[in-house]
Formats: C-alpha cells, sequence, structure tokens
C-alpha cells in the first residue's frame, strides 16, 4: 500500500487591489534590483531532519543495464528521497521509498506558475568501491538560492547531503565502477499547495531520484560547433538566469532547435546591443586566448553578474586555473568580453581554445562558432577534437571525483 503523497496544503491571504499598488509602488521607489528574495521556510520550526529518515525498500528491484547502453537520463534506480514541507510544521520526515508517480492535484501551483528548482550533481566509484559526491555544498549552496528566489523553503545543507548520501548507499548497485561513469543524481523542489491564487506556496516537496549514466561522449571528445545567438535572450540583468529553475530551461529549446536544423550542435548566447559572450547551451563557457598588447595566455569565462549561472564546474575549472596555470604564466580572469572581440582573436590567430564547462560532459571543446554569416575557428586542428587546457580540466576534475587525487572536492558518502 503506498503511502498517500503531498496531501497538506494551506490557504494565501487575499491582497487588497489597493495595497498591491502600494507595495507595486514601493518596490519601483527603490534601488533596482534591490530586494534580497526571502525564503518560505524563514518561520518554520522544523529543519531537515535526518535521523527521522523511514526508508521502505523496494520489494521489486530493477534489472541493471550494460554500462554501454546506458543513455543519460533515460534510466532510473529503485529508490526515490522525498520530504514534505509545510508552513506551519516546516519540514516532515524524510522518507525513501521505491521509485514511484507523483500524486498531484491539477491545481496544484508548480503546473501554473512554475514554483520549480533542481540541481544536477553525481556520484561515483572509486577504485576501492568508495562512494563519493563532488562539491556537494556547492549544489546545496545554489539549490538554497534558486528555492529562495521563488519563495520555495530553504533547509540545512548538511541534512540534504547526509540523506542523499543515504540514498546513494542504497541504490549503490547501479554506480558502474569504470572511471567515467556515475550516477547522475537529481534533486528537484516543488510548490505542492493547491490552488489558482498567485503567492508564495503553503506546502512543498522535495524529492530526489538518481540515473546511472555513461560518459557524454562515449567514444572520446567530440568538438562541436556553435551559433551565436542573438535574436533570443537566456537571461537578462535582474532576472533568475544566476538560479537554476525549471523555468529558465524551456525557452532555451526552440532557439536550439533551429540551430541544430542548420547542421550546428548548440547556441552561444549573446547578450545585447555590445553582443557580449554568455553561456554555450546550458553550460558555462571558457575561451583561452593570448592577450593582443602583452601576448600573455589568458583563460576567461563571463562574470557573475546574474545572467550567469553559478556553475560548480565553472568554479571548479576557475580553481584549478588560479592552482595549476597561473604558475605557468596563465591569466585567469572573469570579465565581459564580446563576439567582435573573440572573432578578433580568432582572425589574429590568438583564439587558442574554446570549450563549455558542465556537470554532464565536465568540458565540451567548441570547433568553431557561426556568427554574422561566417565561422569563427576556435583554434582546433582539423584532427583535434580537444584543445591541451580542455583536456587537463577533464582529467583534473575527473582525478578529484573519482579519489585518484584525494581532495576537499570529494566527499565520501
Amino acid at each position: 500500500m503506498m503511502r498517500p503523497m503531498f496531501s497538506r496544503c494551506a490557504s494565501l491571504r487575499s491582497v487588497s487591489t489597493q495595497t498591491s499598488r502600494t507595495l507595486l509602488g514601493s518596490w519601483h521607489s527603490a534601488r533596482s534590483y534591490s530586494i534580497t528574495p526571502e525564503a518560505a521556510s524563514t518561520s518554520k520550526p522544523l529543519d531537515i531532519d535526518p535521523s527521522k529518515l523511514v526508508v521502505e525498500k523496494n520489494t521489486n528491484p530493477g534489472s541493471l543495464k550494460k554500462p554501454e547502453e546506458l543513455v543519460f537520463g533515460a534510466n532510473f534506480t529503485d529508490h526515490m528521497l522525498t520530504i514534505e514541507w509545510n508552513k506551519t510544521t516546516g519540514w516532515l520526515e524524510p522518507h525513501i521509498t521505491p521509485y514511484q508517480n507523483l500524486s498531484l492535484d491539477p491545481a496544484t501551483c508548480v503546473f501554473h506558475y512554475a514554483f520549480e528548482c533542481f540541481e544536477g550533481m553525481k556520484a561515483y566509484k572509486d577504485k576501492q568501491g568508495k562512494i563519493r559526491l563532488f562539491r556537494p555544498d556547492k549544489n546545496m549552496e545554489r539549490f538554497n538560492k534558486s528555492a529562495a528566489r521563488i519563495a520555495l523553503p530553504t533547509f540545512a545543507p548538511t541534512a540534504l547531503i547526509d540523506l542523499i548520501s543515504k540514498l546513494v548507499k542504497i541504490d549503490s548497485r547501479f554506480i558502474p565502477e569504470q572511471r567515467g561513469y556515475s550516477l547522475y543524481l537529481r534533486p528537484t523542489m516543488i510548490g505542492t499547495q493547491k490552488t489558482l491564487g498567485v503567492g508564495a506556496p503553503g506546502s512543498a516537496l522535495l524529492y530526489v531520484i538518481a540515473s546511472p549514466v555513461g560518459p557524454y561522449y562515449p567514444t572520446g571528445f567530440k568538438a562541436i560547433s556553435l551559433e551565436a545567438t542573438n535574436y533570443a535572450v537566456r537571461a537578462w540583468p535582474g532576472g533568475v538566469g544566476d538560479k537554476k529553475l525549471g523555468a529558465n530551461y524551456a525557452p532555451c529549446i526552440v532557439p536550439q532547435r533551429e540551430a541544430m536544423s542548420r547542421g550546428f550542435q548548440q547556441n552561444l548566447w549573446l547578450f545585447g546591443e555590445e553582443e557580449f559572450v554568455t553561456e554555450v547551451g546550458t553550460m558555462n563557457f571558457f575561451v583561452a586566448l593570448k592577450n593582443k598588447e602583452t601576448g600573455q595566455k589568458e583563460l576567461i569565462t563571463a562574470p557573475l553578474d546574474g545572467t550567469i549561472l553559478e556553475g560548480v564546474t565553472r568554479d571548479s575549472v576557475l580553481s584549478l586555473a588560479r592552482e595549476r596555470l597561473a604558475p605557468e604564466g596563465w591569466k585567469i580572469e572573469e570579465r565581459k568580453y564580446t563576439m567582435a572581440e573573440l572573432a578578433e582573436a580568432a582572425d589574429e590567430g590568438r583564439l587558442i581554445e574554446a570549450f563549455g564547462a558542465g556537470t554532464a560532459a565536465i568540458v565540451s571543446p567548441v570547433r568553431s562558432i557561426s556568427w554574422k554569416n561566417r565561422m569563427v575557428d576556435c583554434g582546433l586542428q582539423e584532427h583535434e577534437e580537444s584543445g591541451e587546457i580542455a583536456t587537463k580540466m577533464k582529467n583534473w576534475i575527473e582525478d578529484r571525483q573519482y579519489g585518484e587525487d584525494e581532495h576537499e572536492w570529494s566527499y565520501v558518502c
């Protein structure tokens, strides 16, 4: 008998039209983007408590696929983690249950107003069979920021990391042991209040599901070609492009499909009349080039100005670059730069390489970018699929993910 899920709802207070106008007026009189998002859970009496975990084992476990047959995000483990929240009680007891469907009322606010955020992280098996998470504290930090921005509850990061570790241990048989393979984890939070009124949800659900995955490029690195996109915007100042919200992703699909219809694998998102380079597809973007005046090698990525997602891989690449490339004379920069600047560097032979950075692929090398009816060559030779820096970053990060380079970034479950 399945435990009935997500039935707790709370009513929304109505706000008069006059009050709404007063609040709106006071907001506009303040400095732009000065409001700090306040989590719905600010006044909650209870935080997540791992000691109250209830485990229900799956009595009909699924079969394992061969590692080479794994498709990203297509297969799932036997169990899932669920934790309900309501504004009166706070976080309720956590449950690990058999993987199952959710039962939600058609009026549930997540369907109508996109009260949803998520994370992407992975679990790995090292050579000794120990299970490791990679920088889970960074994922939890971003998860809380995303939740707070859309009036969903926040939580104690260490508590959720503890519970995710327990879930991963229970489903550890799904984690392939070969390097390059892992268990992709998708922590998700949704507003579950049954209402068509617009306001902060009085109830929510946090759940975590897991999917065994292989290398993003099963046959090795494959450099991709991009189409520079300036007719659509992924994120804007004062918006939510720096948060991991589901609402950020669906609008990107049509521009991606248009790029693919013209033979390109992804979009390179440009912003503004200046055509600032921001992100590539759903990844952060890096370029390595030689400075025009000094000839110094530089590794550059766009700054966290509110339009750029705070990628865990992005931060890892920057940290490793400052640790290992800076002593070799590289300059590591987070700054704005334009597509014109990138094209000029390519024309002058100063563009060394370019790559995306994200959880799924770690790095994704870029061969060329279509921009204003021309192709911008990103520095790879015809026989090359990855540049030196992208290859080094992939290897350095994997060494820490699999515990071969023992480091504080690797969390042993």
